[in-house]
This record gives C-alpha cells, sequence and structure tokens, in this order.
C-alpha cells in the first residue's frame, strides 16, 4: 500500500480506537489478517465454548479454522443439520466468546450491525461473556448515515448474493429505498428472505470491556 494512504488510513483508525475506548469498548489493531490469529488467541482460553455469527471476514482471517482446533468447544453452525440450527443459535448466548464481523463502526465509536435472523445482533447485545468484533479498515465510517448507507449500498447486496436471499438487492445490486430521494434507515424491499429486518447501534457501553474491537489494516468482508 502506498505509505501516504496508508498514514491517512491509520489516523482513521487511531480516530475510531480513541472512540471505542470512550465508549468503553476493548480495542485492538492488526496490521494483517495474519496478526488478527494471534489477538484472537490471546482473548481466548483454552477450553471457552466459543460461537459465531456468519461472517466472511472470520474466514478470511483462518478465525474459523483455529476455533475447530481441540483447543475449544467450538459451536460450529456449519456443521449440524439445519434444523438443529435454532438449538445452536440458543446455545450461542451461553458461550463464553461469540465472533462476528460488523456492517459498520464509526469514528464515533459506534458498531451498527443489520440482520434477517437476528441471532448475531442478539448475541452482541447480551449473553456471551465476552463479544470479539473482527473488522478491516473498509467497514470504518464517518457516522451512522454513512454507516445505513454502507449497508444499502454494498453489505445486503453481497451477502444477498453469498446467501441466495431472492430480494430486491439480489436482482439489483442496491437496496430499492435507494430509488427514494431520501430513504430511511428501516426503508426496504417485502420480502421474506430480506437481510436487513431488525438494527443494532451499539454505543457507549455499561460492561467495559465485554466487546473487543479487532480493526485490521487490510480490506477483509462485505
Amino acid at each position: 500500500m502506498d505509505e501516504n494512504m496508508k498514514n491517512v488510513i491509520l489516523n482513521r483508525i487511531n480516530r475510531t480506537a480513541a472512540a471505542l475506548k470512550k465508549n468503553n469498548m476493548e480495542f485492538h489493531y492488526a496490521e494483517s489478517k495474519v496478526e488478527v490469529l494471534t489477538i484472537v488467541s490471546n482473548l481466548l482460553k483454552t477450553g471457552d465454548v466459543v460461537a459465531t455469527g456468519g461472517s466472511v471476514t472470520l474466514e478470511q482471517c483462518g478465525i474459523i479454522d483455529l476455533l475447530r482446533t481441540d483447543k475449544y468447544k467450538f459451536l460450529d453452525r456449519d456443521a449440524i443439520d439445519t434444523d438443529k440450527m435454532e438449538q445452536l443459535f440458543r446455545a450461542s448466548f451461553n458461550a463464553d466468546t461469540y465472533l462476528c464481523s460488523a456492517n459498520a463502526i464509526t469514528e464515533n465509536g459506534e458498531l451498527y450491525n443489520v440482520d434477517g435472523n437476528c441471532n448475531r445482533i442478539a448475541a452482541i447485545c447480551y449473553g456471551p461473556k465476552s463479544v470479539i468484533i473482527v473488522a478491516g479498515y473498509n467497514k470504518i465510517v464517518t457516522n451512522l448515515d454513512e454507516a445505513v448507507s454502507r449497508v444499502k449500498n454494498t453489505t445486503a447486496p453481497a451477502n444477498a448474493q453469498r446467501l441466495t436471499c431472492p430480494s430486491y438487492c439480489y436482482e439489483k445490486g442496491q437496496c430499492m429505498s435507494l430509488l427514494k430521494d431520501k430513504p430511511g434507515m428501516t426503508d426496504g424491499c417485502d420480502s421474506d428472505y430480506r437481510l436487513c429486518s431488525n438494527y443494532l447501534i451499539s454505543a457507549h457501553q455499561r460492561e467495559k470491556g465485554r466487546i473487543k474491537v479487532i480493526i485490521v489494516g487490510e480490506k477483509l468482508g462485505y
């Protein structure tokens, strides 16, 4: 990466880090996805019950492979039958640690997440003793307005393709609400496969350090 651009990105990460800490979230920086594994390993304990949300970022960083080692009791969503998925999601609330990514992270230190099934945002809010968020620097936005725009323009359409969810953004590559002059946060299609049913903004946390945010100096995920 060009050094000038790298400095710009690092300044943005540092601003975001300071805001996250102010909001009682623990911050870690990984220059590359290779370093993420070391940070995550240090945040986990041998024998921990660990659950995850669906995440391209976790796969890109090799975290899923790490969790499948015999060091942890991994609630592996990819290793069970579909009819047992709800049971696994409920068991995730009692996990020692929950890992996922974020749809956007604002420079104000807010996490913005949007779900269709909502098991991920539910676990971020409550249940697991520790929550680890892993995100590439590309998910940093200036404010919540940019976070909303990012989901409508990038995150939802890309995940609709990944999960084969027949919705407007799957077909057109953007949220249908963008056809409006001023689309609202929750505006969207009426598909039963819609990925944006519930919205979570995580700001100042009561429990200091429960949420850990690892920002990576690479573009990762959607």
